[in-house]
Order: structure tokens, then sequence, then C-alpha cells
């Protein structure tokens, strides 16, 4: 196994391992500081993060607007302080060492504000901002105004050169690093674009040397590229490790950090972690963000799988096919079935699943009259946790913070059950994200017996190649 030395990443020689930041409440301060104490590059979330009362217990983000905009503007608030809250605890457990960065996700509701905010008031304690999810073009801008590194999420050497040649040319000191997130190995949302296949994955080495390839053109050549999604022993990644053709590499570990002492997600999600299978984690397009993304398959996707399963298209006056009349609603407004479709329906009916909920791809979808009041209260009690939302139908730049669609009953509401299984819900009954090697902490003796080992030992293990 080769040395793991330090690399030089915005404007520090750490080593070249980085916390992945993910999302809701699943990397926090404690995680990140001790990870930069290791002298890597410590990421907490700064996704709707949690913030502490004067007793060091967490506040829940609780909405009392009336409206949407109003309980948009308490979400941004809730970020902001809890964006703050972390970047400190981070800094005090790093001791001066390594690197913290901050993640936040461009598709995130009011991702600019909260970027500001947090580091207006956690000026000097944020060494670097993690963005993907969306074309974050006005990190730029802010790197240049709080002297902060960017670190761009990009899955193709494409979606960087549009970065650079739009904006982060601007600031080219700024950028630190270039996280290259592989869309079929890393957990939650991924950027598979609209030529690429989810079923038919590409080996990294090809993509990351091309992305390589464009940043030289760039004047790039010796800005670390990170990559993300798969790592779990580094002598799997060897040829990787001063590799001149790649350049500099440092190597990012999203799920691997879940299971440590310090990792703030509950024991439950843990001990799950711990039991996964090969398969157990799947690539979906359930997401209300529109991106596809990574989770373990649990209770909760295989009820979203069977929404999108029983599902038939409608017309609203006879055509063609679509001559079967049914009743939608307490009214019973007709619409027309395809006759065999119809006999599809009175099959999901008699198994209890007899609500029909209006989609806007003129189809219907049948579930339990429990889960279509469900459906209906998330709706309702939307608080804009992203730029723009297919399940509720917000969107943050418009008007009437309307995307002009129908609301999608196949999605679900990603902020409530982020916020649950990051806080002692059931995570047979939520969103679990976790990458595709998931699975390897049944197989990797270093977790035998349920060992859960600190952010220190991790790194140690780590460090010693598998």
């Amino acid at each position: 196994m080769k040395a793991i030395n330090t690399i030089r990443m915005g404007g520090a020689d750490v080593l070249p391992l980085v916390e992945g930041g993910k999302g809701v409440s699943a990397s926090n301060g404690a995680s990140a500081g001790n990870w930069a104490a290791e002298g890597g590059v410590g990421t907490f979330s700064a996704v709707n993060a949690d913030s502490y009362d004067a007793g060091g217990r967490i506040i829940p983000q609780e909405y009392h607007g009336k409206t949407r905009r109003e309980r948009h503007e308490e979400l941004v608030a809730y970020g902001i302080a809890g964006g703050i809250a972390q970047a400190r605890e981070a800094y005090e457990r790093s001791n001066g060492k390594g690197r913290v960065h901050a993640n936040i996700l461009w598709e995130m509701g009011g991702a600019e504000r909260v970027a500001r905010g947090m580091l207006e008031g956690a000026r000097g304690l944020i060494n670097g901002i993690t963005c993907g999810a969306g074309m974050p073009y006005r990190l730029a801008d802010i790197a240049r105004e709080y002297r902060v590194h960017i670190y761009p999420i990009v899955s193709s050497s494409r979606a960087f050169s549009a970065l650079w040649k739009r904006a982060y040319s601007k600031a080219s000191e700024w950028l630190g690093g270039v996280v290259y997130e592989d869309p079929w190995l890393a957990g939650g949302h991924n950027g598979l674009s609209n030529s690429e296949d989810p079923r038919k994955p590409e080996a990294p080495y090809a993509r990351v040397l091309k992305l390589r390839q464009q940043m030289r053109e760039f004047g790039l050549g010796d800005v670390p590229i990170i990559m993300a999604g798969g790592v779990w022993w580094l002598e799997e990644w060897e040829d990787w490790i001063d590799n001149p053709e790649l350049g500099p590499i440092a190597f990012q570990f999203g799920t691997r950090p879940l299971v440590t002492r310090e990792s703030p997600i509950p024991d439950a999600w843990k001990q799950r972690l711990l039991t996964l299978k090969p398969g157990d984690v799947s690539l979906q397009n359930f997401s209300p963000t529109g991106f596809y993304s990574s989770a373990v398959r649990n209770d909760f996707l295989r009820e979203l799988e069977g929404r999108s399963h029983r599902q038939v298209a409608y017309t609203v006056q006879p055509v063609g096919e679509h001559s079967a009349t049914y009743g939608v609603g307490p009214r019973k407004r007709p619409v027309y079935l395809v006759p065999a479709d119809l006999e599809h329906v009175r099959q999901w009916e008699a198994e209890g699943h007899t609500e029909a909920l209006r989609t806007p791809d003129d189809t219907l979808i049948f579930v339990t009259p429990e889960t279509s009041r469900e459906i209906v209260a998330d709706q309702i009690a939307c608080m804009g946790c992203l730029s723009q939302c297919r399940f509720s139908n917000w969107a943050q730049h418009t008007d009437d913070h309307s995307n002009g669609k129908k609301a999608d009953p196949r999605s679900f509401c990603i902020q409530k059950t982020l916020q649950d299984i990051g806080h002692g819900g059931d995570p047979e009954h939520n969103l679990m994200f976790a990458g595709h090697n998931a699975y390897r902490f049944a197989q990797d003796p270093f977790y035998s017996n349920g060992f859960i080992p600190t952010v220190k030992e991790l790194v140690g293990r780590i460090m010693t190649g598998r």
C-alpha cells in the first residue's frame, strides 16, 4: 500500500481524506470537528442544521406560519442559526487542525440566504463550502465576499466546464477543489444527466480523467479532485494515489462516518446500516427534487413503489379506448379509463387502496385512506424546503410560489422524513440515504460484533489502506 501523504487543499496541507457532508442532521459539528482534528477535511451539513437552546438541547424545527411563504421564512431562520451552531462546534473540536467545510444543496430552499447568513455569523470558522444538487453559479460571488474556498460537486466534466466558464473563472483563487460525485455509487441525490442510464453504471476512472483533462485546459492541473462514492478501502484505489495522469486526488467518505460514536444519527439507524446486504441500496427517482437518489430499500421506498405501480392513465372525456367511467373524489367526478385498467382499479380497491389521487401526468394513483390523508396534510404543511418541489408544487422564485403544475402524490415530503429519521424516527418507515457500498459494514471485520468506532479510530483504520 502506498503511503497516504498530505496534499495542498484550500490553502493548507491536509490528509486527502474528506468527510462527506450529507444532508439533514446526518453530519454535524461534532463529527466534522473530530474528522478535521485528525488532519483531514471535516464537513458538516448546513441543510436545515440543528441549533441548540441554552441547555444544549436541540431546538425542534416547528412551523407556525399560516402561509407557505411565512413558513419558508421560518425555515431560512432555522437554517442560518443551525449552520452557525454547527460551525462553532466544528471549529472548537478541530483544535485548529485540518479543515472545516459546510455542505449546502443549491436546490434547497433559501440556499443563498442560508449560506450568506451562516458565513456572516460564523466568520473565520468555516474554511470551505461544498455545494451540489444544481448549478451553483452564485457561489463565486459568495467565495469572494466571505473569503472561503468553494468545492462544487459535479458528476461530469461537462457540468464543471459550465460552472467554470460562466462564474468560477472569475473567482479562481477561491476554487479549493472539485468533488466528483459518482452518480451510480454515491449515496443521497445523484447527478445523472438525461443522457446517462441509471441501470448502466460507468467506471469512475475514465470520467475523473476526463474531468482532470478539462481542468488542465483551464489551468487547474494542481487543484485537487475529490473522489466521492464507492470508496471503502484505499488499497482498492491505490492506482489513483500519486497518479500523474489524474493529478492530486483526495477521497471522500460519506457513508462510513455515519457509523461512528460522534455521528449524530440515532443508534437504530447505525444498527440498520450494519446489517445491510448487497442490493439493499437502490437508485430511484421518487425524490421531490426531481433528481435520482440512492437510499436503503425499506418499507418507505416500497410504499412509494406501490403508489407508482397502482397507477392508471385517465381522460376527462371518453377518447378512444378510454371508455370506462370511473368516479373520482367525494363527488365522484367522472373520468374515463381503459376497461382493463378499471379491472385493476377494482382489485386495488378490494385490497384497501380506495382513494384515487391525480398526478401532473393525467394519471391516477390508488392509496389507502390513511395514506391519502397523510399526503394531503404534508402537501398543505409545505414550508418550501426546496427551491422547487414536485410533491407540493412549491416554487421559490415565482410570484405565487407555485411551479405551475399539480402537486405530485407519487413523491413525498423530504423535509419531514429526513428530520424524522435524523431525530429518532423508525429507519424502516423513513427515507434512509446510503451509498451503494453500505453493505460492506456487515462484511468488514472492523465492525465485527457491532463495533462502532470513534472518528479517530475510523481515520486510523482508513490510513492503513483497509
